[in-house]
């Protein structure tokens, strides 16, 4: 067995797909559209596993520290590209909200739970983020 995807509802499609490409460099795969030519997903690659980017009307929830349930996507980085990937991050409208030793924890546009970690290779340093 092994993961065929993972879906993330989007009151957005096309720019959540646009900072998740952006931001983790990931491929698009394919699009969906309904009857009437709204962009109803956008399906991104995660190297095997896909990233279904969906069409929704509801806001993402509200989770803090561990939730119940799918509370985070984590993305795997070396530690020489952290920094990198952190600032093209919030250069893409996401918000870093902590920076632990392996992983940086932060929200995407729409504001849902994203993490890039580089565990077990550890940093020099990890400064909390202010």
């Amino acid at each position: 067995m092994r993961i065929h995807h993972l879906a993330l509802g989007a009151r957005n499609v096309e720019a959540l797909a646009e900072f998740y490409r952006r931001a983790f460099e990931l491929h698009e795969q394919t699009r969906h559209h309904h009857a009437d030519g709204r962009l109803r997903s956008v399906w991104l690659d995660l190297g095997g596993p896909l990233l279904m980017i969906e069409a929704s009307e509801a806001d993402a929830r509200a989770v803090v520290g561990i939730g119940g349930g799918l509370f985070l996507l984590a993305f795997a980085v070396n530690v020489a590209e952290r920094d990198h990937v952190e600032a093209r991050l919030v250069a893409l409208g996401g918000v870093l909200e902590e920076r632990g030793r392996f992983t940086s924890y932060a929200r995407d546009p729409e504001g849902n739970r994203v993490a890039i970690s580089h565990y077990p290779e550890p940093a020099a340093t990890a400064e909390p983020v202010r």
